[in-house]
């Protein structure tokens, strides 16, 4: 079974590596909560340090696979300048146009 919606054959290259990055981006969020879990669990502080540094790695990763994104694709770029690095509540900022300014 494949991992897309649409048929392989039907997808441009393009199409192909915008999932691969997305499918990335899924995977390094994904790891990220388990080693923050994994952190709050243990009573060991070692094994807190080294979980939490491996957590930390996986949230650069993702922030890369975001920065891919943003480079590649310009609705991508228009919500990240939007919404990140605002101190405006988040679910108002679109509409005080801060878009990046906060």
């Amino acid at each position: 079974m494949s991992e897309y919606h649409e048929p392989e054959e039907k997808l441009t290259e393009e199409a192909i590596d915008y999932h691969r990055i997305i499918k990335s981006v899924i995977e390094e969020l994904e790891a990220v909560d388990w080693y923050n879990q994994r952190a709050a669990a243990t009573n060991d502080p070692d094994i807190k340090a080294i979980v939490e540094h491996n957590r930390d790695e996986e949230i650069e990763h993702a922030c890369m696979g975001l920065e891919w994104l943003r480079r590649n694709n310009p609705v991508w770029d228009e919500m990240l300048r939007t919404f990140l690095f605002t101190t405006a509540k988040i679910t108002e900022v679109e509409e005080e146009g801060e878009g990046g300014e906060g």
